[in-house]
């Protein structure tokens, strides 16, 4: 079956004890809705519906699935479900809340909570300016701490990006919108084009799965971290592998933030993954100061040289 244009539910259905009030997002993978409770609670509710495996045309709830792809669609929808039972026991302030996920219409449902503000890509484009250091810094720290509890939880994301980081009207980051159903299916079923953001993702999303891992996370870090300096990610992974036209951090905004800073994006966008941070704690520290990074080393020799004479002056 080739992409259709598949149709959301409509405004007023009533899906359990959820009433849907709106269309909030669509994509090639699924809809979210925003959605009142019995309680008139506000909620976020994420269907799954890959448009390449099943198509619901206009006045239905259920979705047609071809039987060449019922068996990729089952595949999915088991990921999906289970991606769900998974978030539902996180609990973290950084990570968006699953609070309900069931089966109904022949798909799967993940209710989550409603947050109010904007996502990261919208605060980039909207910003007059440069974004402060402090602010990037703060603001991904604390991400990063949403992070660390997916990863203890042998979670991965995999779709890390300015759209699927929400910064809420108080200034708390969350991480939302989880890609690991789809980037799974996608490989597995082999019946999905990719699910990953190009130039967010990193040269294992793209190709060898099986170097999957925190390191592919920070590479997505990295890369919404840079795109907030560029304004825009950094080139394709896998241009970046044939030949790297990407301009450095430390070389692109040289003196307009702090060389750890500069540093540390540089390091997470690195092409192996065994040289980037290995682990969310270890980013953690190097935003923080707390550690020397280790690729400093990688620096141009003029820039070697400067820190040298600088650090001997201070002795």
């Amino acid at each position: 079956m080739s992409s259709q244009a598949n149709q959301p539910l409509p405004e007023g259905f009533q899906l359990e004890n959820y009433r849907i009030l709106r269309l909030l997002a669509s994509g090639g993978f699924s809809f979210v809705y925003l959605a009142h409770d019995e309680n008139e609670t506000p909620v976020a509710i994420k269907e799954y519906l890959p448009a390449t495996l099943a198509l619901r045309t206009k006045g239905s709830s259920l979705p047609v699935v071809p039987e060449e792809n019922l068996s990729a669609f089952r595949y999915g929808l088991k990921c999906f479900f289970e991606e769900g039972r998974a978030l539902a026991t996180l609990s973290h302030p950084n990570v968006v809340r699953v609070n309900n996920f069931f089966r109904a219409n022949e798909t799967v449902y993940l209710v989550m909570r409603y947050e109010r503000g904007r996502t990261l890509q919208e605060h980039i484009h909207k910003k007059s300016g440069a974004i402060k250091e402090d602010w990037l810094c703060n603001t991904f720290v604390q991400l990063l701490n949403g992070l660390r509890e997916v990863h203890s939880n042998k979670l991965l994301h995999l779709d890390i990006k300015p759209g699927n980081i929400y910064v809420r009207n108080d200034g708390n980051p969350v991480l939302i919108d989880f890609g690991a159903a789809r980037q799974t299916l996608s490989v597995d079923a082999l019946k999905l084009p990719p699910m990953y953001t190009p130039g967010f993702a990193s040269p294992e999303h793209h190709h060898g799965r099986d170097k999957l891992g925190p390191w592919s996370d920070i590479y997505s870090i990295g890369a919404s971290m840079y795109a907030c300096l560029a304004g825009a990610g950094p080139p394709v992974a896998t241009q970046r592998v044939e030949k790297d036209k990407m301009t450095s951090a430390r070389k692109g905004w040289a003196g307009k933030y702090s060389v750890d800073l500069l540093d540390t994006i540089d390091w997470c966008l690195r092409l192996d993954h065994m040289e980037r941070p290995q682990s969310v704690f270890a980013l953690q520290k190097a935003l923080l100061g707390e550690k020397e990074p280790a690729f400093r080393g990688e620096a141009p020799i003029l820039d070697q040289w400067k820190d040298a004479i600088l650090r001997r002056v201070k002795r």
